[in-house]
This record gives C-alpha cells, sequence and structure tokens, in this order.
C-alpha cells in the first residue's frame, strides 16, 4: 500500500507531466539533440549506430578564399547556447562574429531530419565582411559505414545526367590543399570557393546527401542560399550558404534542412522543392 507522501508524489508528478509549457523528458527511441564543445549530436533510432555528429557552427569565411591560406579567410566567432528543449527537440545559440555581426540560430528535430534557422543582423556601422559560412559539417562515416575513399561510392550531388556518385564525378585534385571536392553552382566564382579541389561538374540543385550502409535511408542536406557543396576531409558533407555581406544595420535570414529520409530518391527531390521553392532567378 502506498504511503501518503509516495500518493502525493505520483500526484504531483502527473500535474507537471500535463502542466502547460512543461515538456516530459524524451523516451530513448525518440530524436533528440545535444550540443557541446561545438559538437552537436543528433541521436535518432533510425541512425545506423543511433546517432550522427555535426561540427556546429564550424567557420565564416571572407571572399577570395580558394588561393588564399585558411587562417587568413577565416573570421573569428563565439558560438553559446541559449535555450534547449527538456525532451532535446530544439536548441537555440547565438554566435558573434567579429566585428559586429550578430547570428541567433536554432536546430529543431522534424518528421524528416533536422530543420536550422540563422538570422543575421549586423550591429556595426560597415558592412560584414562575410562571405559565406559553414555551419554544418555532417559526420558521415558511421550512417554510410565507409571510409574516406568508400564514401565517395555512397555520396551524391545533382548534375545534368541526375542523381551522381562523387566518384563519378569530373574530379580535379589540384588546389591551394588537397583532398576532398568543391561543388559550385553558376553564380559563385571559383575565387570565392573553399581552398580545395573543384569538380569540373555543374550542379541542378543544392542538395547533397548519402546512402546508409545497408542501403535503406538517406542523409542529405541544403540551404536557401547555396554557396558550394563541399565533401570534406573527415567523411563529411557540406552545404555551406552564401552570405555575400550583411550591411550596417541589416540582416539576413537562412534556413537549412538535413534531411533523413527512406531511400526513395523522388520523395527526396519532392520534399527539397517545397522546402526551397525554386526562384525565377534561377538560384538555389
Amino acid at each position: 500500500m502506498k504511503t501518503h507522501f509516495q500518493r502525493l508524489r505520483t500526484a504531483l508528478g502527473i500535474a507537471l507531466a500535463l502542466a502547460p509549457g512543461l515538456v516530459a523528458p524524451a523516451s530513448a527511441g525518440e530524436p533528440s539533440l545535444a550540443w557541446t564543445n561545438n559538437l552537436l549530436t543528433w541521436r535518432d533510432p533510425r541512425l545506423p549506430g543511433g546517432k550522427v555528429d555535426v561540427w556546429y557552427l564550424e567557420a565564416f569565411l571572407r571572399p577570395g578564399a580558394h588561393d588564399r591560406e585558411w587562417g587568413q579567410t577565416v573570421i573569428r566567432h563565439r558560438t553559446e547556447l541559449s535555450s534547449a528543449a527538456p525532451n532535446g527537440s530544439e536548441l537555440q545559440f547565438r554566435t558573434r562574429v567579429e566585428p559586429d555581426l550578430d547570428v541567433s540560430h536554432r536546430v529543431g528535430v522534424v518528421d524528416d531530419g533536422l530543420q536550422l534557422e540563422f538570422t543575421l543582423t549586423n550591429r556595426g556601422t560597415a558592412p560584414s565582411p562575410v562571405q559565406w559560412f559553414q555551419p554544418a559539417c555532417i559526420r558521415v562515416a558511421g550512417f554510410t559505414g565507409a571510409d574516406q575513399e568508400g564514401y565517395l561510392g555512397k555520396s551524391w550531388v545533382f548534375t545534368p545526367t541526375g542523381l551522381t556518385l562523387l566518384k563519378d564525378l569530373q574530379r580535379t585534385s589540384e588546389a591551394r590543399y588537397r583532398g576532398g571536392q568543391v561543388f559550385l553552382p553558376p553564380w559563385t566564382a571559383a575565387v570565392d570557393a573553399n581552398p580545395r579541389p573543384i569538380a569540373g561538374n555543374s550542379l541542378t540543385n543544392g542538395l547533397i546527401g548519402c546512402f546508409s550502409e545497408d542501403g535503406r535511408w538517406i542523409l542529405a542536406t541544403a540551404s536557401d542560399h547555396t554557396h558550394e557543396l563541399f565533401e570534406g576531409v573527415y567523411v563529411c558533407l557540406h552545404s555551406d550558404p552564401r552570405i555575400a555581406g550583411v550591411p550596417a544595420g541589416g540582416s539576413l535570414r537562412i534556413r537549412q534542412k538535413i534531411y533523413l529520409l527512406t531511400n526513395d530518391v523522388p520523395a527526396l527531390l519532392k520534399r527539397y522543392q517545397q522546402d526551397f521553392p525554386a526562384r525565377p532567378d534561377g538560384t538555389f
């Protein structure tokens, strides 16, 4: 038989769980997010191994990156966690980018992956020098079950011939830094690209992604202001958004998505087209 104290504790627990504005902790089977030391950990039972790590946020860059030392291109920034949903479904952040760019951003769990939203505000009296940024370095070794060489046969972008594996692209090897591969839309000048080798293929949309080791799942990412897509040197994939400077007192909003779907490429394309509709000027 329960004591009076035990009955009170049970009743209080039920009341707290049902109270407006309070969220019960997620069960082990629900997707969740955690962040520490600039590493975002996304846990989801659908993911091979149960999780994916994302270096978040990685870098903010000046123009002219391709032919310059990386240290001369990177702009110093500092990210802090502002709040976290009790059930791990959402994290909110604030990043200060020198000299006066303030970035408020959030990562939230959605039914088909993660939604990332950024608001960049220039609080200074001069235009911000930021040309583009790398918000999410998505580590996919565990997802693909492959190493640096092997994941090229599981990862892809879209070219005029359709979904094209990275191993089948017009790959190059010469650049200031060897390794990796950069994929540029027509509006990004090569001089402003990542200082890694640039593939010779043209892109037809802003998606870059990979297949899981067992072939059952797709992990992909895209943003609504594509500067470049990037195959990195940590068995990672990037969709790096374009900023092109923020005027004094101005602001810019950018959205990004990380998709987790069953291996159905037409379904992925439909989601992408709904999330990032085609623009009249043809940019993506």
